[in-house]
């Protein structure tokens, strides 16, 4: 398979967006997305783009994807943070993830980040071996915690 990696551009956007909710339908979770496609397109080549991404083609067309954004710490600095890489099912085992993967590593190489980190569910396994080839770090000390927009609207609100 001769695939192609390039940056995301602003007409990638709606299939990017199919990717997404392909990975949320293999998450078991389709009701959690619930960006819409003004929304992500602005938040990646908006006026203040938030995350960067890169797609992976074949034959024209895309079979995969990746998106990152910069993550600050206080102990570590600056970060890529890896939000999702999604390749399509006929496309896997082509060494797809494997690229983009790289390109998001180059990217964090370039700008001199101190790391690059992301999160994967317990249970995916075939991510925990994807993973695992390049020597991941996994850390089960530290948990996820989060409050979604109504929670806040009523934090704020108190």
């Amino acid at each position: 398979m001769d695939v192609k990696i390039r940056r995301a551009e602003a007409h990638d956007v709606p299939r990017m967006l199919e990717l997404v909710r392909e990975l949320a339908l293999f998450e078991r979770a389709p009701e959690e997305v619930t960006v819409n496609l003004e929304h992500m397109r602005d938040a990646g080549f908006g006026p203040a783009p938030v995350w960067v991404g890169w797609v992976a083609e074949l034959e024209g067309a895309i079979v995969g994807m990746a998106v990152c954004y910069e993550r600050y710490s206080t102990w570590k600095g600056r970060r890529l943070y890896l939000e999702d890489i999604v390749v399509t099912e006929a496309a896997r085992g082509h060494r797809v993830g494997d690229k983009l993967f790289r390109q998001c590593a180059a990217y964090a190489v370039e700008r001199d980040y101190s790391g690059m980190l992301w999160q994967v569910l317990d249970w995916n396994v075939d991510a925990h071996r994807f993973y695992d080839r390049y020597g991941a770090n996994y850390s089960k000390e530290w948990w996820n915690g989060s409050l979604e927009l109504e929670q806040l609207k009523g934090l704020v609100g108190s």
